[in-house]
């Protein structure tokens, strides 16, 4: 489990091809190696991975083909700079939510709009995602916990403070960037209660 408040920005030193549709990631840090250790799970860009071997400058991790498929993990290259989060300790405070580092689907960045000190995004989603969104709720894009400030359909707005917008890859990216987004864990679990009566219902 992770908190979504990014730790630091490491960067993508090498991408090899491990299997047909699999890839090794290795990824230079800093503070996430303070503690490492083989087996840990790391989110990176939102995704839940886990390390394989690690250095005193960098991790490997490796990316499995539906973790390719269903992420922007596909689009990394080597020199980009990506998201880092260690999972979460019982004595850790817990700054944004519970993230399980499990994509939900990919969003489409369609506006970006500095507002003072603040910068608005308007990200679409899926339409099959949608229902777990709430005004003031949570979600996590690129594995970062932020709050929605409106809701128009299937297309949600958040705003980005300077520390979030400099301290993370979110800052950087542009209209039609796409982005990992992870829903509440807790909207995910009402739905399916709620779908498990209203089968007991039928029965």
């Amino acid at each position: 489990m992770f908190t979504g408040i990014v730790e630091e920005k490491g960067m993508i030193k090498s991408i090899k091809q491990n299997s047909k549709q699999g890839y090794k990631f290795e990824i230079i840090a800093k503070k996430i190696l303070e503690d490492i250790q083989v087996g840990d799970s790391i989110s990176v860009e939102g995704v839940c991975l886990t390390v394989t071997e690690f250095t005193q400058q960098s991790f490997e991790v490796d990316v499995m083909p539906e973790t390719v498929k269903a992420t922007t993990m596909k689009y990394l290259k080597e020199t980009n700079k990506v998201n880092l989060e260690r999972a979460m300790l019982s004595t850790t405070r817990l700054g944004g939510h519970f993230v399980s580092g499990h994509i939900d689907g990919l969003g489409e960045i369609v506006s970006k709009t500095p507002l003072e000190n603040a910068v608005y995004y308007q990200i679409k989603l899926p339409v099959s995602l949608s229902k777990y969104l709430i005004n003031k709720g949570s979600i996590t894009i690129d594995g970062i916990s932020l709050t929605v400030f409106e809701i128009k359909e299937n297309t949600l707005t958040i705003s980005l403070i300077p520390h979030t917008f400099s301290q993370t890859t979110l800052g950087k990216k542009s209209l039609g960037d796409l982005v990992n987004i992870e829903c509440d864990l807790l909207a995910k679990h009402v739905e399916k209660q709620l779908s498990l009566k209203k089968e007991t219902n039928h029965v």
